[in-house]
């Protein structure tokens, strides 16, 4: 078969393609093209390769789909095909160099043992290294006596030369299951990450932590890549985070075929499925890399989110060799959950956040415009908030990022552009202002809180404008893609199916935890004793007749309106809307006006979904608009043969949530607050973001404990070695002064 060039293409209505790579469907095993826009939000599309070399007809002629400009040859002439005869010997730019000069190298071993003469293959890596000091380094580097579960058995694994699948929540430590093998092992290891800001976070804390690593990656300069690239050849770094796209590159090969690579950690592995929701092409390209190394590495697969059906594919694609798999649970059991279907959203917005004062959290929204209008909500009310998405520019996004991960600002109002990647481990609250497309999307982006351990809170305002929304983004998968017929048919079936299962779960009376766990595949008790369906379970409500009034005022108005004229006449508004058309003459007019706006809004949501009420999409003198109608059901419910009943809950109890950051009733609050604002004074002159200098659970420990010198302090679960000798002094400074004003007083 004849492949078409990979290189830059022009789409005969005029876009602009790059065609990036090849691959086999996993079940068809039909050739599919991988390739990017060069427009817009640059997204990436997997399609058949027959769909790319077709040809369309366009003004009366036959021309190609996409038509070739440049070739990828052309395009790398001028990057280069080969590293410099001799690597720079300066030292690497500022984010790159080793911190500390009794930080391991290549060369060493973690307890002072030199670099063997011939490399260590990975199934004799056990005798290189002395499995006991895992939890010494445990200790050393990160702080803490113990692994978390899951993590000795997937270090052990790695260890003994066995590729390794990891699916574990967010927040397990998954990081922690490589970072310590590559201070084991001999040479370097390779961490394949899909996010620059998810590298640079992680780079910045190994090196808090005192380990040497480094990032490659398209946000360094040239002369900044080169002198990175020379100091990881001689040996500098124990880790090495770099970008799947270059992986390739022929500079990276010929680096990495000097490096003795002893581990490749894949990040986010379900970005090589194409099953997974977060498909990635550039991680197609992870096998080529690894068959080209003059050694195969141990592989180890890391994710969070992987069906059964995702983690086959991993192993598939990745062709890990007998791998242990190790699948601690999906349940996060720190994290609590609640739904709530809100007509004003704004106003619910408002209210959740008003639970969370001085406490750093992520809204999530569906669009730009709602980012946006959103955004400026907050603003307004005073929250400390920014906005990321898209449609803004790189800087802009930086920038935003920035202020969120230093805290500079506590709320990031964002699109599901933001957050993988983000190692923000005191995130308290996730706000899904509108429902997300599937489970796989809400999972990933409800666990980006609480990585720290502690209690964090997932909230979801559910809406049915939501649902109207993510049917729109199916209906229109694939335009200007190329994709169509049974291809395009295909993948909005696929998505039709998870996005049923999100508005179940947003629907259901049962555990919220349990339906997640059931969805990946788990089980879980009936009552999880941590959501709101648990702790405030919904009733069944009878509302006959305030869903007859809803009929009739939809009859009565003659079948013109949309949902909020119909909500303004129902409860009485002398909007002037209503006066204009007359509205409030109607019969209708005020017939629910002494029902919460929210509860009339659910009885239309449950007339939708039993088909007495129908939306039809109108052209009117002024546009194109959602109109309410009477379904076929309408008349069994006007005639009282069909009861009508929503779900409802009993007024919710005045919430325990703190306004301030939550400490332990143990905790002295005061002395918290006090070393909170020495970690961010610090962290503000390093440049770091506060949490990366101590965690929360930390600082917990040091205000529950006070300890009074260094030994008492290296107890504290979070404080490793390096921080202690780094922040140790200080803070017992800062301790010892509070304990001397206490006792004063």
């Amino acid at each position: 078969m004849e492949f078409p060039k990979k290189g830059i293409y022009r789409h005969f209505k005029g876009n602009r393609y790059e065609l990036l790579d090849f691959a086999r469907h996993s079940e068809t095993m039909e050739w599919m093209v991988v390739y990017r826009a060069l427009y817009g939000d640059c997204g990436v599309w997997v399609r058949p390769l027959s769909m790319w070399t077709e040809t369309v007809e366009r003004d009366g002629r036959i021309v190609p789909r996409f038509q070739l400009e440049e070739t990828e040859e052309t395009m790398l002439a001028d990057f280069g095909d080969a590293p410099p005869p001799e690597w720079p010997q300066e030292t690497a730019p500022a984010g790159d160099e080793a911190l500390y000069e009794d930080v391991p190298t290549r060369g060493d071993s973690v307890h002072g043992g030199k670099r063997p003469a011939q490399a260590v293959s990975p199934s004799n890596a056990l005798a290189a290294v002395d499995s006991s000091d895992k939890r010494r380094i445990l200790k050393q580097f990160y702080g803490y006596d113990d692994f978390r579960e899951g993590q000795e058995a997937v270090v052990d694994a790695i260890l003994s030369g066995r590729d390794t699948l990891a699916v574990m929540p967010t927040g397990a430590g998954k990081s922690v299951c490589y970072q310590i093998p590559a201070l084991m092992l001999p040479g370097v290891t390779l961490v394949v990450s899909p996010l620059i800001s998810l590298m640079k976070d992680q780079v910045q804390a190994l090196k808090q932590n005192g380990i040497s690593a480094a990032y490659l990656n398209s946000s360094l300069t040239e002369r900044q890549f080169n002198l990175a690239l020379g100091n990881a050849v001689r040996g500098q770094y124990r880790v090495i985070y770099v970008a799947p796209e270059r992986l390739l590159t022929p500079r990276f090969l010929s680096a990495a075929a000097d490096m003795n690579v002893s581990l490749v950690a894949v990040d986010e592995a379900h970005c090589i499925s194409q099953w997974g929701q977060d498909f990635r092409p550039s991680y197609l390209t992870i096998p080529e890399f690894l068959s080209q190394l003059p050694r195969r590495p141990v592989v180890g697969a890391f994710t969070a989110t992987a069906t059964q059906r995702v983690r086959d594919d991993i192993r598939k694609m990745l062709a890990l060799e007998n791998p242990f798999v190790q699948i601690t649970g999906f349940d996060r059991k720190n994290l609590y959950y609640s739904v709530a279907e809100a007509a004003a959203k704004d106003d619910a917005l408002l209210k959740v956040l008003s639970k969370y004062a001085g406490m750093p959290g992520i809204v999530y929204c569906a669009t730009r415009r709602k980012v946006e209008s959103v955004c400026e909500l907050l603003l307004s009310r005073g929250y400390p908030a920014t906005r990321y998405h898209a449609g803004l520019s790189d800087e802009e996004r930086q920038r935003n990022q920035d202020d969120f991960i230093y805290d500079r600002r506590e709320i990031m109002v964002a699109t599901n552009a933001f957050g993988m990647g983000i190692d923000k481990s005191n995130v308290r609250f996730i706000i899904h202002y509108n429902m997300p497309r599937d489970i796989e999307s809400y999972y990933q982006e409800a666990g980006r809180a609480g990585r720290d351990g502690e209690r964090a809170d997932c909230h979801l305002l559910f809406g049915r404008q939501d649902i109207l929304t993510q049917q729109f983004f199916i209906d229109h998968m694939g335009e200007e893609a190329g994709i169509e017929g049974e291809a395009l048919a295909r993948v909005q079936e696929s998505a039709r199916k998870r996005l049923d299962a999100m508005i179940r779960y947003c629907q259901t009376p049962d555990c919220l935890r349990r339906y997640v766990l059931r969805y990946f595949g788990e089980d879980g008790p009936e009552n999880c004793g941590f959501c709101i369906n648990c702790l405030n379970p919904p009733r069944s409500e009878d509302v006959t007749e305030a869903a007859k009034a809803v009929l009739r005022c939809v009859d009565q108005t003659g079948e013109r309106f949309g949902r909020t004229m119909i909500l303004e006449v129902l409860r009485g508004s002398e909007s002037e809307r209503v006066r204009q058309f007359r509205l409030d003459r109607m019969l209708s007019y005020g017939a629910l006006s002494s029902m919460p706006k929210d509860k009339v809004s659910a009885v239309i949501d449950r007339l939708q979904e039993m088909d007495a009420l129908t939306v039809q999409m109108r052209e009117l003198s002024n546009g194109r608009f959602p109109i309410l109608c009477l379904g076929h059901e309408a008349d069994g419910v006007l005639s009282g043969e069909t009861a009508v009943q929503i779900l409802t809950r009993a007024a919710a109890k005045k919430s325990g949530r703190s306004k301030k950051p939550e400490a332990p009733l143990n905790v002295d609050r005061d002395l918290f607050a006090r070393l909170s604002a020495l970690r961010k004074q610090i962290a503000r002159t390093r440049g770091i973001p506060p949490y990366v200098v101590f965690t929360d659970a930390a600082l917990r420990g040091m205000a529950d404990r006070q300890p009074s010198n260094k030994d008492e302090m290296s107890q504290i679960s979070g404080v490793g070695v390096v921080k202690l000798r780094e922040f140790g002094d200080i803070f017992l400074r800062e301790i010892q002064k509070y304990k001397d004003e206490e006792a004063g007083k």
